[in-house]
């Protein structure tokens, strides 16, 4: 099903695609929380319901933002995987937590505190190479487990 697109305003277009409530949050678990199975994204503190979490992961793929693989040492779970576009997507997720910290803690206190929002905070752009990077690594872990050399 095609995305339909209220306008041809690139920032409207991408809250077209990005605005919905729950697309960021699971890309977010991904990047972040390492999340790649369906089981995975149903047992985060978000608490999305599976139906929802099945449409999004639908809408993700068929955007390209996500990849649906088999996982290599058991071909009957699905793995869900950033893609390259998906990976594009870590600077605004960084950008939005930067601004979350600095604008939305003196109304939610109990927003996430330590080492990864120190290094947040000193160099933004710096900790979303770090998050791409360390991400990179795991699918590259993940898409040649089981393989032998």
């Amino acid at each position: 099903m095609p995305q339909e697109f209220r306008c041809n305003c690139p920032f409207t277009s991408a809250l077209d695609v990005l605005g919905d409530k729950w697309i960021l949050v699971i890309v977010k678990q991904m990047l972040i929380e390492g999340k790649e199975t369906f089981k995975d994204f149903t047992e985060s503190e978000e608490a999305i319901a599976t139906n929802i979490l099945s449409a999004k992961l639908k809408i993700l793929e068929e955007l390209g933002i996500v990849a649906k693989v088999k996982r290599p040492n058991n071909k009957k779970t699905n793995l869900y995987l950033l893609t390259d576009k998906g990976l594009a997507l870590t600077p605004i997720l960084v950008a939005l937590a930067t601004w979350s910290d600095g604008y939305l803690r003196d109304i939610h206190p109990n927003i996430v505190e330590g080492e990864s929002m120190q290094q947040l905070r000193n160099d933004g752009a710096a900790f979303a190479r770090a998050l791409e990077k360390k991400y990179r690594e795991k699918l590259a872990s993940t898409l040649y487990e089981g393989k032998t050399g």
